[in-house]
């Protein structure tokens, strides 16, 4: 695929997705060109829909894995292409963990053999159930290979390595982005993720589901403050920034009061039920992000009560109907 290289040109990997999208869209503010990448498995393209209306996007609907990625002319690529959420981890392990190793391995040959830098999107479950709090990115973490999790976790960690082996190798610049919990506008409905099933079962008045006590904590960052860490962290050119960094909310916020800000936020009625805990659920995650801070000049702007407010009016508008475009390459 030819392109004008005056302008900036990147790929996204996984670019009708809920980060993805939000990243195309914020890489044509900056007058890049992009080429957005997505089978669609997760994505939507009511995510891009406003897109395609801009000459400088292409959309092109391919798996990762398989797709030639020798015909596009980049000069960077973000590699988030994965399948993610605890249902399909469980009822499609196999698929999960192909898609990151052979997606991955796909990108890196071909940024390789052409030189084109890549920031390649982890996820802070790699540090498993952490034996220390908060994380940060020196800490190996404490995983279950075998457990209910590990297609994911284990895709992501091996992810990681063969970005340092194609680092070393062959002396390609890479970007290793560790993500914790992200929320925002973009989420399909059937998202497992729990502030898109929070805010949908408050809005129809139904109650919102929490499993164990609620006492497990998590740290949450809107998805425009994780879209700027991650433009800066593939922009920078600074000695030690190539080892993966933390980009996530520094403060940490349990399931339950998480519930009574979206009930509050709704207005809803809604109730909270415990239900069983779920295996392997981890009881606490909180990013040290004191290396983005240092080295990306990055802290995120937006408070939990902020985001889920702007959250819950993405969903309200999204329940109003709107056409969409039909699958397409508009190259």
């Amino acid at each position: 695929m030819k392109k004008n290289l005056s302008k900036k040109t990147c790929l996204v990997t996984g670019g009708a997705g809920f980060i993805g999208s939000s990243l195309c869209k914020r890489l044509l503010e900056k007058d890049y060109r992009v080429i957005a990448l997505d089978d669609l498995s997760t994505g939507s393209l009511e995510n891009i829909d406003q897109l395609f209306k801009d000459e400088r996007f292409t959309f092109i609907n391919k798996d990762v894995r398989t797709v030639r990625l020798d015909r596009f002319q980049v000069h960077e690529c973000y590699h988030l292409a994965s399948l993610c959420g605890v249902p399909r981890v469980k009822d499609e392990p196999l698929e999960v963990m192909l898609v990151g190793l052979e997606g991955t391995l796909n990108v890196l040959k071909w940024a390789g053999r052409h030189q084109i830098r890549v920031l390649y999107v982890s996820s802070s479950e790699i540090y498993g159930n952490p034996s220390v709090h908060p994380q940060s990115e020196d800490y190996w973490g404490y995983t279950n290979p075998v457990g209910m999790r590990s297609p994911y976790v284990e895709a992501k960690r091996t992810g990681e390595a063969l970005c340092r082996s194609f680092r070393l190798d062959k002396n390609l610049s890479i970007r290793v982005a560790r993500l914790f919990n992200v929320y925002g506008p973009g989420f399909r409905a059937d998202d497992s993720r729990v502030v898109p099933q929070f805010i949908q079962a408050a809005e129809a008045g139904a109650p919102l589901t929490i499993y164990g006590t609620g006492e497990c904590t998590r740290s949450f960052c809107y998805v425009t403050d994780i879209v700027d860490g991650l433009i800066r962290l593939m922009e920078k050119d600074i000695d030690g920034i190539e080892e993966p960094v933390n980009l996530g909310f520094p403060e940490e916020i349990d399931i339950r009061k998480l519930a009574k800000i979206v009930i509050d936020t709704t207005g809803s009625k809604s109730m909270v039920l415990c239900v069983n805990p779920i295996c392997d659920d981890l009881p606490r995650r909180l990013p040290d992000i004191s290396k983005a801070q240092k080295y990306l000049d990055w802290s995120p702007k937006i408070g939990i009560e902020e985001g889920i407010e702007q959250t819950v009016k993405w969903f309200r508008q999204k329940l109003i109907p709107k056409p969409v475009k039909s699958v397409q390459e508009n190259q």
